[in-house]
């Protein structure tokens, strides 16, 4: 199956971090920087985060140095900046590229499984979000001016108790007639 399942990469401190570990999960996966202005949206992640972690979410930040050099830190400042600034406790992967003949796989497959302003498959800015499902399979993908808080909805209709609670409603219900005789 076509999934995120088949990355892995480096957290801040360099172990690697297999994403088949989050199999069952609603990940949004982010593309961060410190000095970008878009960084405030590290305390609303924070949030969404607490509020669902509990539900099967998570959230992976990927500092990336690419828009505006907005992300000069190396790894573990970016991690210590996160945590201090925005008490931050998802995961915090190394830096990466999001585009170009250096960027990372992941985000190779993210980007090509969608498009994003004026469909472009490229990522424009730092806080583009992508939206995974717990099969591993990208929902959605949101710009970099999409706050964090406004995607609680889609969030819950992904978590895995939603979908089970679907599936369960979906489901067609075969009687037992075996049940009926003696009755």
């Amino acid at each position: 199956m076509d999934s995120i399942y088949q990355f892995s990469a480096p957290l801040y401190n360099s172990e690697s971090f297999a994403l088949s570990q989050l199999k069952g999960k609603t990940v949004l996966i982010v593309n961060t920087a410190s000095k970008c202005n878009f960084s405030v949206q590290l305390s609303s992640l924070e949030k969404l985060y607490q509020e669902y972690k509990n539900s099967g979410f998570t959230i992976l930040a990927f500092p990336c140095h690419q828009f505006g050099q907005n992300e000069p830190l190396d790894n573990l400042a970016i991690k210590d900046f996160y945590q201090g600034q925005f008490d931050v406790s998802f995961k915090v992967f190394g830096k990466v590229m999001v585009n170009g003949p250096e960027a990372h796989p992941l985000f190779n497959y993210l980007k090509s499984h969608t498009r994003g302003i004026s469909q472009n498959r490229a990522v424009k800015w730092n806080f583009t979000k992508f939206l995974i499902n717990p099969q591993g399979q990208l929902v959605a993908r949101y710009a970099p001016r999409t706050k964090p808080e406004t995607l609680k909805q889609v969030i819950e209709a992904n978590l895995p108790s939603a979908l089970n609670a679907n599936n369960l409603n979906n489901a067609k219900i075969i009687p037992n007639f075996n049940a009926l005789k003696g009755a």
